[in-house]
């Protein structure tokens, strides 16, 4: 059976589909699917009308495998004004991943000119006004090159340095269920990395066993910005931070940690 989304939800959990593949494994997920995933699961925890979700992190312990995943949720800290959540993915009996929700009560409040303004500053050009990037190809159907669209505002997919993209979802995260303004961030979120790389993806890994997203406000609409830079070291490691954005304005912030290697 053709896959339609990048995770179709089964009696036990959920089952990761080609569209969900990563470029460095043919047998693992990309981070950007599993990222939605999670936040997939948060939304479906407790009351979602008087919390938003300010901040995700998540850790990536092992490779996400393709296939049953069981994901766990338990709720840290309760609270009136402040939760935290904390989620738990197996597969095949392994912890594949963590991850935890910060969630803050939604309330309407009064604020100054100047905050308001800070909320709506000029972004980068919209979507229709870039183009689709070279992308390179890994010989498999993959998270970047089926499961979304990407156009390039600044820079380019295999050119070294900061780049600007929109990304937008092809397909919906879980089968059957529209994505969520926080699943289209968090699936965008994790392409940081691999739009402001400084190096050959046939040369080096860069790959990101983390990403923490943080957002003011969920997204409104169906692309997200990355406005992405990285910095690396000789000692192999490395951060990327992006800025995110909607059509509206600026709407939080990513940070990936990476581990760097010669292959």
């Amino acid at each position: 059976m053709t896959a339609t989304a990048l995770f179709e939800e089964t009696a036990h959990g959920y089952r990761a589909t080609g569209f969900a593949r990563g470029p460095w494994d043919p047998a693992a997920a990309h981070g950007g699917p599993v990222a939605a995933l999670v936040g997939h699961v948060f939304e479906r925890h407790g009351d979602t009308e008087a919390f938003s979700i300010s901040r995700v992190t998540l850790e990536l312990l092992r490779p996400v495998p393709l296939g049953e995943l069981r994901v766990d949720v338990v709720e840290r800290r309760p609270g009136r004004k402040v939760q935290l959540l904390d989620l738990h993915m197996h597969a095949d009996g392994k912890e594949v991943a963590t991850a935890r929700a910060l969630r803050i009560r939604t309330k309407e409040i009064e604020l100054p000119e100047v905050a308001r303004a800070s909320a709506a500053a000029a972004g980068p050009n919209p979507p229709e006004a870039g183009w689709a990037p070279d992308l390179f190809e890994v010989g498999w159907e993959a998270f970047h090159t089926h499961g979304v669209e990407i156009r390039m505002v600044e820079g380019n997919f295999n050119d070294p340095g900061p780049a600007t993209a929109w990304v937008r979802l092809r397909v919906p995260v879980v089968a059957d269920s529209e994505p969520s303004p926080l699943e289209r961030a968090l699936a965008a979120a994790d392409f940081g990395n691999g739009i402001s790389s400084l190096l050959s993806f046939e040369d080096y890994l860069f790959i990101n066993p983390d990403l923490s997203v943080y957002l003011s406000r969920y997204p409104d609409g169906e692309w997200i910005c990355l406005d992405s830079s990285s910095t690396i070291t000789p000692q192999g490691s490395g951060v990327t931070q992006s800025a995110l954005w909607d059509e509206q304005g600026p709407i939080g912030r990513a940070t990936q940690g990476l581990f760097v290697d010669q292959r």
